[in-house]
């Protein structure tokens, strides 16, 4: 459900993003990803996935759902992964209970979307500027509410903390809170948010990440935020999610 975080995110796939979070001591960096965050490297093609099922929706109508490359979402700017988003099965959770919070992408999460768009927002010209990414996934029968099931549990049994596994750094998240949800959160079916303590692989900073998650029918709208450094930037920003949410229900009317 999650992802992507540009040359500003602790979870920056791109060069630019490595090298900052290198001379900041926040994480490993490894090979550029794609997918869903595995390194490119020697890696087969992804089997490709169904059309569409009962009740999911396709590709092609996520993609005219979601924000577009360029569109404005408050003060930030929409804008399409050139090398598709992270946060797939090279992020993966100890304990297990965990995973939904670290990654919700099928391989790993165990609940396959019938199709998936990813996109970021931003302010391209701010390296160190505040990132979200913006996942929006469509199920078949019933699994988008299973997701919001695992969702929740994982956010009520690893309130203590846990462990994100990655393929060349590990991440300790100290504390998984509550967070404020949007306003328009009552037109959803279903809605989570939550801000993660993590603390940078020294153990000595703290640094602050923010997801919220919406579910209408039989898609999930995700939203994780996150800036490289150690400000709290106190949730998700609510003018990318209204933007987003707003062009998700006109386009589903």
């Amino acid at each position: 459900m999650f992802g992507v975080y540009g040359a500003g995110g602790r979870r920056g796939a791109v060069a630019a993003g490595c090298a900052v979070a290198v001379l900041m001591g926040l994480t490993g960096c490894g090979g550029g990803d794609d997918g869903d965050g595995k390194s490119g490297a020697g890696k087969s093609p992804a089997p490709s996935r169904p059309a569409a099922t009962a009740g999911g929706l396709t590709e092609a109508e996520l993609t005219a759902a979601a924000l577009t490359d360029g569109e404005r979402a408050g003060d930030l700017t929409a804008s399409e992964y050139t090398l598709d988003g992270p946060l797939g099965d090279a992020y993966t959770a100890d304990p297990a209970v965990c995973q939904p919070l670290v990654s919700l992408a099928g391989d790993v999460s165990g609940h396959e979307p019938v199709a998936q768009v990813q996109r970021k927002a931003d302010k391209p010209e701010e390296m160190l500027g505040v990132t979200v990414d913006i996942t929006l996934r469509s199920y078949a029968g019933d699994e988008a509410a299973k997701v919001m099931a695992s969702l929740e549990r994982a956010g009520r049994e690893c309130a203590g903390g846990l462990t994100e596994e990655r393929a060349v750094a590990r991440a300790r998240y100290e504390k998984v809170e509550p967070a404020a949800l949007p306003a328009f959160a009552g037109e959803a079916d279903q809605a989570k948010a939550y801000r993660f303590t993590v603390l940078d692989v020294k153990g000595k900073l703290k640094l602050y990440e923010y997801l919220t998650v919406l579910r209408s029918g039989s898609t999930t709208l995700a939203f994780r935020a996150e800036i490289l450094g150690t400000q709290d930037i106190g949730g998700v920003p609510e003018d990318v999610m209204a933007a987003q949410w707003k062009k998700f229900r006109a386009a589903r009317a």
